[in-house]
């Protein structure tokens, strides 16, 4: 009974765990409402009215919400200089209360100022923000001179809630964040060998959705990675221990990704290409309709199940002889004599599950320390060889500090906005003051909110939609539950406090469910200030509706970054990062010096992650432009691949001094020339349409090494998987060349 509570308990916190990587969401909305509780408390101790309840609660809640750096001693000083910053914006507000045009100027002057500050990093933007959100509190609760003092004393109280909300209440540093991304990443990559087994199970109605669901846990894992990545250099003591864990993360997820398309070949008639993995609705390859029928299956399925267990479950809880048999079976797949008898498709799959708990052993050891030996199999011990010889080989090269020069004046992305931001709150100042001259600031607040992490005109426009289709339903809500709660001041805060938790813990995924949320708390607001009434929730659509209109419409006159050129822009740095990537491991792979590929690899990757955000507007399903979406989607989908291949390969020529099965050929220079080739290709196409530069076309990788004789294991030596990840970056490259209009030369002869 305890174990099955143990196991319940055990698959609960992995699906908590991977829902929400780090619990970062979790922890933003419970600090959120931890300060916004504690505030009301302390007021309410205090004897405040329900005004300054509503003002000490929306300060707790942009005190807390603002500050986005990691590290706890910056987030400490961001707080502390917020404070002066938003009691010299409430006092303004005050004073400029009664002086209509006096106020409307510089409340556009702070809006530019708060936009521009994000040049100066998180803090910059923090403090903007403060100083922008304390000026439209003071707005809506109508803070005058005359009860400026009581303000300025709930504001202080608010932020010393947030500061202990922040460091007591919900404590997180960057040592327990990256430590939950690791569980985050285990309970990921069990969940995609879930899904994996299920594809390999799946009949001919159900494989559609299987293949859907491994895409789905091949890019969830590949975020978890990132954001492990990008939390390595605060969360770790030294630069060593970061390249050992992100070594090994880049190790267990590149086995996992390849453990898909061989399980995705071993279904079809043909072998899998990496596309079907990255391309949303891609079918699978001819005859992957059918369950592959080999009288291996069995095996294949248990253990497939027992790697996810080997994933799962810590050291302490996987420790005894019978595991300790599954792990050894499963390492001894990466010899050629122990793998059973099965069509050569379905060998490779055993080959990739073999390789896969290479990986996963790797990851055991990074992440939980030395483990017991006492049982390890023959094969199993050369793998432990192999990995503490890579972890010795470990080091801290210096990085290149070598940064490119930033844009200025009008080009630099941070004037532009504020410059187009300026402008739009300008004309929603207007147009808000023709709809209401008590509540135009609504306009304003939904301009500023459009160009919060928005770069080019179609990313504002689908900003503004959603927040405009957020706002709509939240009216609803907000009726429903200004009714139920009617005047009971308690009622009204708790439910205010459930939204304003549902809005934190939804953001990240879901920017209509955010503006709902929002919405419907400021209906039960309005609710307690006694200004609630059917009238006022509809003049805040009309209020939403125009300052989204009036963002568009700045966006698009306004030193305008259209999404082409904004999308254009981005695939210049993807194709360019891809381009550094390869070289680089076909250099090393060829003899050359090492590199920080892995780090290069990630910069690919968060090159990738901006292009893919930024053809949102392009790919959006209401997007009347059918061609078009499909076209970005594919290219798109064709980077993904590309990044795939160029990180196998970058993880590869790593291991080249401490593997004894890899070794530099410097025959593969020739082969990278062609891949370099057509990449710069693209990038020109991409740079200036009026290139002339084709991509070639010639005999395939393979044909241009000949590698290997005829005794020579197909999947044995390492140089023939370099060979197939170069063969799949190739076809991947001039792939891209018809939708991007790039010519196509005729086939080359193969080099002598």
């Amino acid at each position: 009974m305890r174990a099955a509570a143990r196991s319940l308990g055990a698959r609960w916190r992995d699906r908590v765990a991977a829902s929400d990587p780090g619990l970062l969401r979790l922890a933003a909305g419970l600090r959120t409402v931890g300060a916004i509780t504690c505030t009301l408390a302390v007021l309410s101790l205090l004897g405040a009215d329900v005004s300054h309840l509503v003002a000490g609660a929306i300060a707790a809640m942009v005190a807390t919400f603002a500050i986005r750096e990691k590290q706890r001693d910056r987030q400490a000083v961001t707080l502390a200089l917020g404070l002066p910053v938003a009691l010299v914006s409430v006092s303004l507000a005050a004073l400029l209360s009664s002086r209509v045009v006096a106020g409307d100027v510089f409340f556009v002057a702070l809006i530019f100022c708060a936009v521009y500050g994000r040049r100066f990093g998180d803090r910059g933007t923090a403090l903007g923000l403060i100083a922008f959100q304390v000026y439209f509190m003071a707005l809506f609760v109508g803070v005058g001179t005359s009860d400026l003092a009581g303000y300025q004393w709930v504001l202080a109280v608010a932020f010393a809630c947030s500061a202990l909300a922040r460091f007591v209440l919900v404590p997180q540093t960057p040592a327990g964040i990256l430590q939950r991304l690791r569980l985050a990443f285990r309970a990921r990559l069990a969940q995609l060998l879930d899904a994996q087994l299920e594809l390999l199970d799946a009949g001919p109605d159900d494989v559609d959705k299987a293949l859907a669901q491994v895409r789905e846990g091949t890019a969830r894992l590949h975020e978890t990675a990132m954001m492990i990545h990008g939390r390595l250099e605060e969360g770790t003591p030294d630069e060593a221990t970061a390249r050992l864990v992100q070594r090994r993360i880049a190790d267990a997820e590149i086995a996992a990704e390849r453990l898909g398309l061989l399980l995705l070949t071993a279904r079809s008639a043909e072998r899998a290409d990496t596309l079907t993995l990255h391309l949303p609705g891609a079918p699978l390859p001819e005859g992957g309709h059918l369950p592959v029928r080999d009288p291996s299956l069995d095996a294949l399925r248990r253990d497939l199940g027992a790697l996810g267990l080997l994933v799962r479950h810590p050291v302490e809880e996987t420790s005894g002889a019978a595991l300790a048999q599954v792990r050894n079976r499963l390492l001894g797949y990466r010899d050629e004599e122990n793998l059973p008898r099965a069509s050569p498709a379905v060998q490779d799959v055993f080959r990739g599950v073999g390789e896969a708990a290479r990986a996963v052993l790797g990851l055991r050891i990074a992440l939980d320390g030395p483990q017991d030996e006492s049982d390890d199999s023959p094969a199993t011990s050369r793998s432990r060889e192999e990995l503490d010889a890579e972890d010795a080989a470990i080091g801290g090269a210096e990085e290149d500090d070598a940064t490119a020069a930033d844009a200025t004046g009008l080009r630099r992305p941070t004037t532009r906005a504020a410059v187009q931001v300026a402008v739009g709150s300008s004309l929603a100042i207007v147009g808000g003051e023709l709809l209401s001259s008590h509540r135009w600031y609504w306009a304003v607040l939904t301009c500023w909110i459009v160009f919060l992490n928005t770069a080019s005109t179609g990313e504002i426009l689908v900003k503004g939609y959603r927040r405009l289709l957020g706002t709509v339903l939240g009216v609803v809500a907000g009726i429903v539950l200004a009714g139920l709660v009617g005047h009971h001041t308690w009622t009204a805060f708790a439910v205010v406090l459930l939204c304003v938790f549902a809005m934190f813990y939804t953001a990240p995924l879901s920017y209509t469910l955010m503006s709902f949320f929002v919405t419907a708390a400021l209906g039960v607001l309005y609710t307690l200030l006694h200004t609630y009434s059917l009238s006022v929730l509809v003049l805040r659509i009309e209020e939403t509706a125009l300052g989204a209109a009036c963002g568009i419409v700045a966006a698009a006159l306004v030193l305008p970054v259209h999404t082409d050129r904004r999308t254009n822009e981005l695939l210049e740095t993807v194709l360019d990062r891809l381009t550094e990537v390869t070289e680089q491991a076909v250099e090393q792979l060829s003899g050359g010096p090492p590199a920080e590929l892995l780090d290069r690899a990630r910069d690919l990757d968060q090159a990738l992650a901006d292009l893919r955000a930024a053809t949102q507007p392009l790919t959006h399903p209401v997007t009347p432009l059918r061609t078009r979406r499909d076209t970005a989607r594919y290219v798109v989908a064709l980077l993904e691949t590309c990044a795939y291949h160029a990180r196998s390969l970058a993880a590869t020529a790593e291991l080249l001094p401490t593997h004894p099965s890899i070794a530099a050929d410097p025959r593969l220079r020739r082969a990278g020339q062609r891949i370099l080739h057509n990449i710069g290709a693209v990038a020109a196409r991409v740079a200036d349409e009026r290139s002339t530069v084709g991509v070639l076309t010639g005999p395939s990788v393979a044909a241009l090494l000949q590698p290997g004789g005829a005794g020579t294991p197909r999947y044995g030596r390492v140089t023939d998987r370099v060979l197939r990840h170069l063969q799949r970056l190739d076809e991947a490259v001039v792939g891209l060349a018809r939708p991007l209009g790039v010519r196509i030369a005729p086939a080359a002869p193969p080099p002598k």
